[in-house]
């Protein structure tokens, strides 16, 4: 059960608001002490990424703020280091930067559509530990999410997406192959989990069916995570149910 219940809008307003109340200290701390915060988000594909992403930087400032979603590799980037193309989006002193997807693109949707070789993907899965680790060792705290949701919510999902006229951007040739291949994205998720978990920067997973309790405990668990003083610790209180940190043992708690 959540800590709120998110059925009726207005107790999920209400309780959005003290939360993004929060989000601006800790950002004001953040930008007192000159701290650097990177927020990665994977997930499936309709797993709500958008709407997480929305709902934290709402109220935050727009100069220390920056969402970052890149889009379809060019020649040159191919061409490149891989971690190249993520470099300038890093963020700097007093700035909290989003992904909106990132460089497990390539343990994701390139290993499951074979946009890069299996080699390409070792070296990724050897490259990454390092370079986040290279990311801490010079001040930016890194926390990573994976919004996991079934099935049969996806597809309803993205059957949305094709029906409302207010989400047409969102629809993309990814979609059907999204639940084509759900065994693919499965095992692929389930081997990145497992081998790009971090003391550093550890994976931690959302269930994300239910997007209000998705929502709210992101942020419950983002205030968690980053030091403020004047923050109010009984706001920074996710539900262990909804989000927790990925292990080995806890692979059985996510969708298949």
């Amino acid at each position: 059960m959540s800590i709120e219940s998110t059925d009726d809008p207005i107790p999920y307003k209400k309780a959005l608001r003290k939360l993004q109340i929060e989000l601006v200290k800790i950002q004001r701390h953040a930008i007192t002490h000159d701290h650097r915060i990177l927020i990665i988000f994977e997930g499936r594909d309709a797993a709500g990424k958008d709407g997480v992403i929305k709902r934290i930087i709402e109220h935050l400032s727009p100069r220390e703020t920056r969402v970052t979603a890149l889009g379809k590799p060019s020649d040159h980037d191919k061409r490149s280091w891989y971690f190249q193309r993520y470099a300038p989006y890093l963020p700097a002193d007093q700035e909290m930067v989003l992904f909106n997807r990132s460089w497990y693109n390539r343990a994701g949707v390139e290993r499951v559509m074979d946009f890069c070789s299996p080699e390409e993907l070792e070296t990724f899965m050897d490259d990454v530990g390092p370079f986040e680790q290279l990311l801490h060792n010079a001040g930016t705290q890194i926390l990573k999410y994976y919004l996991d949701i079934d099935c049969d919510e996806q597809i309803r999902r993205l059957e949305d997406r094709r029906t409302n006229p207010l989400k047409q951007w969102k629809v993309s040739p990814i979609d059907q192959v999204a639940v084509e291949k759900w065994d693919a994205y499965s095992q692929a998720r389930n081997d990145m989990l497992l081998r790009t978990g971090f003391g550093a920067a550890p994976w931690h997973i959302v269930r994300a069916n239910d997007k209000r309790d998705a929502r709210l405990n992101v942020i419950r668990h983002i205030l968690s995570k980053i030091d403020c003083p004047d923050k109010d610790l009984h706001q920074a209180q996710p539900d262990s149910n909804i989000v927790f940190q990925f292990s080995e043992k806890s692979l059985g708690r996510l969708a298949v």
